[in-house]
Protein backbone atom coordinates (compact mmCIF):
# COMPACT_ATOMS: atom_id res chain seq x y z
CA UNK A 1 0.00 0.00 0.00
CA UNK A 2 1.51 3.10 -1.02
CA UNK A 3 0.95 4.88 2.55
CA UNK A 4 2.99 2.49 4.10
CA UNK A 5 5.15 1.11 1.36
CA UNK A 6 6.61 4.44 -0.34
CA UNK A 7 9.03 6.95 1.93
CA UNK A 8 6.48 9.75 0.44
CA UNK A 9 3.21 8.03 1.91
CA UNK A 10 5.02 7.57 5.42
CA UNK A 11 5.30 11.40 5.54
CA UNK A 12 1.72 11.57 4.23
CA UNK A 13 0.46 10.17 7.27
CA UNK A 14 2.67 11.65 9.52
CA UNK A 15 1.75 15.25 8.21
CA UNK A 16 -2.26 14.44 7.72
CA UNK A 17 -1.81 12.97 11.80
CA UNK A 18 -0.24 16.10 12.66
CA UNK A 19 -2.45 18.58 11.65
CA UNK A 20 -5.03 16.68 13.25
CA UNK A 21 -3.28 16.86 16.74
CA UNK A 22 -2.44 20.16 15.97
CA UNK A 23 -6.09 21.51 15.74
CA UNK A 24 -7.12 18.86 18.35
CA UNK A 25 -4.56 21.45 20.48
CA UNK A 26 -5.99 24.72 19.00
CA UNK A 27 -9.05 23.04 20.81
CA UNK A 28 -7.44 22.43 24.01
CA UNK A 29 -5.75 25.91 24.39
CA UNK A 30 -8.94 27.51 24.07
CA UNK A 31 -11.02 26.07 26.29
CA UNK A 32 -8.09 25.72 28.94
CA UNK A 33 -8.07 29.48 28.22
CA UNK A 34 -11.94 29.94 29.80
CA UNK A 35 -10.49 28.86 32.87
CA UNK A 36 -9.27 32.02 33.40
CA UNK A 37 -12.39 33.70 32.90
CA UNK A 38 -14.94 31.91 34.41
CA UNK A 39 -13.83 28.71 36.91
CA UNK A 40 -17.83 27.21 36.24
CA UNK A 41 -17.65 28.05 33.10
CA UNK A 42 -14.50 25.94 32.69
CA UNK A 43 -15.92 23.23 34.99
CA UNK A 44 -19.12 22.69 32.88
CA UNK A 45 -16.95 22.27 29.88
CA UNK A 46 -15.12 19.70 31.42
CA UNK A 47 -18.63 18.45 32.96
CA UNK A 48 -19.87 18.47 29.22
CA UNK A 49 -17.09 16.52 28.18
CA UNK A 50 -16.21 14.00 30.81
CA UNK A 51 -17.09 10.34 30.41
CA UNK A 52 -19.54 10.51 27.50
CA UNK A 53 -20.07 9.04 24.53
CA UNK A 54 -18.71 11.78 21.61
CA UNK A 55 -15.86 12.82 24.50
CA UNK A 56 -15.12 9.06 24.52
CA UNK A 57 -15.12 8.64 21.06
CA UNK A 58 -12.98 11.72 20.42
CA UNK A 59 -10.08 10.39 22.52
CA UNK A 60 -10.57 6.98 21.10
CA UNK A 61 -9.70 9.03 17.73
CA UNK A 62 -7.33 11.15 19.66
CA UNK A 63 -5.30 8.44 20.90
CA UNK A 64 -5.55 6.41 17.99
CA UNK A 65 -3.78 9.18 15.95
CA UNK A 66 -1.82 9.72 18.24
CA UNK A 67 -0.28 5.99 17.63
CA UNK A 68 0.04 6.83 14.46
CA UNK A 69 1.64 9.50 14.24
CA UNK A 70 4.52 8.63 16.51
CA UNK A 71 4.71 5.14 15.16
CA UNK A 72 5.75 6.38 11.67
CA UNK A 73 7.89 9.12 13.55
CA UNK A 74 9.93 6.58 14.95
CA UNK A 75 9.59 4.70 11.39
CA UNK A 76 10.84 7.56 9.35
CA UNK A 77 13.80 8.78 11.36
CA UNK A 78 15.41 4.92 11.52
CA UNK A 79 14.72 4.60 7.78
CA UNK A 80 16.54 7.89 7.36
CA UNK A 81 18.82 7.08 9.43
CA UNK A 82 19.85 3.68 7.51
CA UNK A 83 19.27 5.21 3.86
CA UNK A 84 22.13 8.00 5.39
CA UNK A 85 24.54 5.58 7.14
CA UNK A 86 28.01 6.27 7.86
CA UNK A 87 27.66 9.39 5.75
CA UNK A 88 25.52 10.94 8.28
CA UNK A 89 28.75 11.28 10.22
CA UNK A 90 30.92 13.05 7.00
CA UNK A 91 27.80 15.52 6.71
CA UNK A 92 26.70 16.55 10.33
CA UNK A 93 28.57 19.72 10.06
CA UNK A 94 27.23 20.57 6.38
CA UNK A 95 23.66 19.71 7.90
CA UNK A 96 24.32 21.81 11.00
CA UNK A 97 24.66 25.05 8.57
CA UNK A 98 21.33 24.36 6.21
CA UNK A 99 19.09 22.51 8.50
CA UNK A 100 17.13 24.28 11.73
CA UNK A 101 18.01 23.06 15.33
CA UNK A 102 14.02 21.63 15.46
CA UNK A 103 14.20 19.37 12.61
CA UNK A 104 17.90 17.69 13.71
CA UNK A 105 16.65 16.94 16.64
CA UNK A 106 12.69 16.29 15.99
CA UNK A 107 12.78 12.65 18.02
CA UNK A 108 14.49 14.09 20.64
CA UNK A 109 11.63 16.95 20.93
CA UNK A 110 9.50 14.21 20.15
CA UNK A 111 10.32 11.87 23.07
CA UNK A 112 10.27 14.81 25.51
CA UNK A 113 6.57 15.35 24.28
CA UNK A 114 5.57 12.07 24.78
CA UNK A 115 6.78 11.95 28.69
CA UNK A 116 5.29 15.57 29.21
CA UNK A 117 2.00 14.02 27.86
CA UNK A 118 2.20 11.00 30.32
CA UNK A 119 2.45 13.28 32.92
CA UNK A 120 -0.91 15.59 31.51
CA UNK A 121 -2.81 12.52 31.67
CA UNK A 122 -1.61 11.48 34.73
CA UNK A 123 -2.20 14.54 36.64
CA UNK A 124 -6.00 14.95 34.77
CA UNK A 125 -7.13 12.21 32.55
CA UNK A 126 -6.80 9.64 35.05
CA UNK A 127 -8.60 11.95 38.08
CA UNK A 128 -11.19 13.23 35.77
CA UNK A 129 -12.64 11.27 32.97
CA UNK A 130 -11.15 8.20 34.34
CA UNK A 131 -13.13 8.16 37.19
CA UNK A 132 -16.53 8.79 35.43
CA UNK A 133 -15.37 6.28 33.05
CA UNK A 134 -15.12 3.64 35.48
CA UNK A 135 -18.30 4.70 37.35
CA UNK A 136 -20.30 4.28 33.94
CA UNK A 137 -18.94 1.37 33.39
CA UNK A 138 -19.97 -0.23 36.88
CA UNK A 139 -16.31 -0.76 38.38
CA UNK A 140 -14.63 0.66 41.73
CA UNK A 141 -14.33 3.74 41.55
CA UNK A 142 -12.47 6.59 44.21
CA UNK A 143 -15.39 8.08 45.65
CA UNK A 144 -13.66 11.34 46.84
CA UNK A 145 -11.89 11.25 42.77
CA UNK A 146 -15.68 11.23 41.59
CA UNK A 147 -16.52 13.93 43.18
CA UNK A 148 -14.26 16.11 41.74
CA UNK A 149 -14.06 14.51 38.07
CA UNK A 150 -15.56 17.52 36.97
CA UNK A 151 -14.17 20.16 38.59
CA UNK A 152 -11.02 20.78 36.53
CA UNK A 153 -9.96 24.08 37.79
CA UNK A 154 -9.36 22.56 41.02
CA UNK A 155 -7.23 19.58 39.24
CA UNK A 156 -5.44 22.76 37.33
CA UNK A 157 -5.00 24.55 41.22
CA UNK A 158 -3.93 20.96 42.74
CA UNK A 159 -0.82 20.54 39.80
CA UNK A 160 0.43 24.52 39.08
CA UNK A 161 1.02 24.49 42.88
CA UNK A 162 3.66 22.47 42.88
CA UNK A 163 6.79 24.20 41.40
CA UNK A 164 8.46 21.47 40.29
CA UNK A 165 5.51 20.14 37.77
CA UNK A 166 5.26 24.32 36.63
CA UNK A 167 8.99 23.94 35.97
CA UNK A 168 8.55 20.44 34.02
CA UNK A 169 5.14 21.05 31.85
CA UNK A 170 7.18 24.88 31.21
CA UNK A 171 9.94 22.46 29.68
CA UNK A 172 7.54 20.33 28.38
CA UNK A 173 5.81 22.95 26.44
CA UNK A 174 9.18 24.81 25.25
CA UNK A 175 10.32 21.10 23.72
CA UNK A 176 6.31 21.36 22.33
CA UNK A 177 6.80 24.95 20.66
CA UNK A 178 10.24 23.63 18.85
CA UNK A 179 8.28 20.51 17.59
CA UNK A 180 5.25 22.48 16.65
CA UNK A 181 7.60 25.24 14.65
CA UNK A 182 9.00 22.49 12.45
CA UNK A 183 6.77 19.81 12.17
CA UNK A 184 3.47 22.53 11.03
CA UNK A 185 5.24 23.91 7.96
CA UNK A 186 7.09 20.50 6.86
CA UNK A 187 3.98 19.19 6.72
CA UNK A 188 2.87 21.69 4.55
CA UNK A 189 5.88 20.59 2.45
CA UNK A 190 4.89 17.31 2.33
CA UNK A 191 1.30 17.67 1.11
CA UNK A 192 2.19 19.71 -1.56
CA UNK A 193 3.15 23.53 -0.50
CA UNK A 194 6.73 23.13 -1.45
CA UNK A 195 7.38 26.24 -3.68
CA UNK A 196 9.98 29.03 -2.33
CA UNK A 197 7.67 31.40 -1.86
CA UNK A 198 4.69 29.03 0.52
CA UNK A 199 7.28 27.21 2.06
CA UNK A 200 8.57 31.02 3.26
CA UNK A 201 5.09 31.87 3.94
CA UNK A 202 4.25 28.64 6.21
CA UNK A 203 7.37 28.84 7.72
CA UNK A 204 5.90 32.30 9.30
CA UNK A 205 2.53 31.27 9.96
CA UNK A 206 4.11 27.90 12.01
CA UNK A 207 6.28 30.09 14.00
CA UNK A 208 3.43 32.48 15.37
CA UNK A 209 0.52 29.30 15.31
CA UNK A 210 2.64 27.60 17.35
CA UNK A 211 3.99 30.56 19.57
CA UNK A 212 0.30 31.29 20.10
CA UNK A 213 -0.98 27.69 20.99
CA UNK A 214 1.65 27.31 23.44
CA UNK A 215 1.25 30.59 25.37
CA UNK A 216 -2.22 29.94 25.99
CA UNK A 217 -1.25 26.97 27.72
CA UNK A 218 1.85 28.30 29.18
CA UNK A 219 -0.61 31.08 30.43
CA UNK A 220 -2.49 28.49 32.38
CA UNK A 221 0.40 27.35 33.78
CA UNK A 222 2.42 30.44 35.01
CA UNK A 223 -1.36 32.45 35.95
CA UNK A 224 -2.50 29.57 38.61
CA UNK A 225 1.09 29.23 39.85
CA UNK A 226 0.95 33.07 40.61
CA UNK A 227 -2.46 32.31 42.30
CA UNK A 228 -1.02 29.92 44.27
CA UNK A 229 1.61 31.86 45.66
CA UNK A 230 -1.00 34.88 45.93
CA UNK A 231 -2.70 32.88 48.02
CA UNK A 232 -0.02 31.63 49.97
CA UNK A 233 0.55 34.43 50.78
CA UNK A 234 -2.79 36.17 51.87
CA UNK A 235 -2.83 33.08 54.09
CA UNK A 236 0.13 33.64 55.74
CA UNK A 237 -0.91 36.96 56.95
Amino acid sequence: MWLTNSSVGRKVVMSVTGIALVLFLTFHAAMNLVALISADGYNLICEFLGANWYALAGTAGLALLFIIHLIYAFWLTMQNRTARGSERYAVVERRKEKVEWASQNMLVLGIIVIVGLGLHLFNFWSKMQLPELMHNMGMHADLGALAYAANGVYHIRQVFSCPVYVVLYLVWLAALWFHLTHGFWSAMQTLGWNNTVWINRWQCISNIYSTIIVICFALIVVVFFAQSLCGGCCGAC
